[in-house]
């Protein structure tokens, strides 16, 4: 996996925060299901504990987020907040809620609930393709510079995120709540679609969410290599090929890799909010 793609987490993670995990089961009612395991394809992603320690945090971020009380109880949907059945309604929803400049500069509103399925679904693979995402690409290239004989990433390549780290941040997750649950039928229609018939979206969702809370912090600088390129003809965009010199981190998921190049304040910003999303699933299940 290439490590120079562009903001396919952070779109995924903006989205998220624009909606949350809950299973639709009615207009009236919505359960808030309890997380599942992550299936055979998202452990595979994850690699054995190195030497190095890195994955020992890992391992430790996953302790972390199962120890936590998770939510058992059902949230009463207001009467007023009816599905969303047209991409039109869906257009309007995300306007309300994050603004419509916001909208306009960041989201691929076309077919956006496919689009958000089927990102979510790849951040938890090895591989998640850039056409399918629900935001707009970052600008700017991936920059490395020379450090101690060996490419590193630049510290200023997390400044291209922070755009989408400070809109992540000012998503109100009580109004995400409301609009995630009022999607959720488009959702779960198109999670059927990409060929899981019997499975809920939801289920996938969460599983991202913790393997994304999960993702190693790497505070030193990170080294990273040029992928090799066979045949004659010389790569016209170098910038893409780069991935991590780290065996243990190349491993990772897709979703993974592309938080850690965020920078490591971007990453603890953007884990922050979504720890905050999963404090007030829990919050509004003790209300019940």
């Amino acid at each position: 996996m290439s490590i120079t793609g562009r903001a396919a987490f952070l779109g995924a993670v903006a989205t998220v925060v624009a909606v949350v995990a809950l299973r639709w089961r009615s207009q009236e009612e919505v359960p808030i299901p309890v997380p599942v395991q992550p299936d055979a394809t998202t452990v595979s992603a994850a690699p054995p504990a190195p030497a190095s320690g890195i994955e020992a945090g890992a391992a430790a971020a996953s302790a972390a987020a199962a120890s936590q009380p998770e939510p058992q109880a059902r949230i009463e949907v207001p009467a007023a907040a009816a599905p969303l059945g047209s991409q039109e309604d869906v257009v309007a929803a995300l306007v309300d809620l994050l603004g419509r400049k916001a909208v306009l500069t960041f989201l691929q509103t076309d077919d956006f609930a496919r689009r958000l399925v089927a990102t979510v679904d790849n951040l938890g693979r090895t591989h998640a393709p850039a056409r399918l995402w629900p935001f707009n690409p970052t600008g700017g290239r991936f920059t490395v510079q020379a450090h101690e004989g060996r490419s590193i990433i630049a510290p200023d390549n997390a400044l291209r995120y922070t755009p989408f780290v400070l809109l992540a941040e000012t998503v109100s997750v009580e109004r995400a709540v409301d609009l995630y649950v009022r999607m959720y039928p488009l959702l779960q229609q198109s999670w059927v679609d990409l060929g899981y018939p019997k499975g809920y979206f939801n289920d996938r969702l969460l599983q991202v969410i913790d393997l994304l809370l999960a993702t190693p912090e790497v505070e030193h600088p990170v080294p990273v290599q040029l992928t090799e390129v066979k045949g004659p003809i010389p790569s016209e965009q170098p910038w893409v090929r780069y991935e991590f010199a780290d065996p243990a981190l190349e491993a990772l998921s897709a979703g993974q890799k592309l938080l850690l190049r965020t920078g490591a304040v971007n990453q603890r910003r953007l884990k922050g909010k979504l720890q905050e999303l999963r404090n007030e699933l829990v919050k509004r299940a003790a209300e019940r």
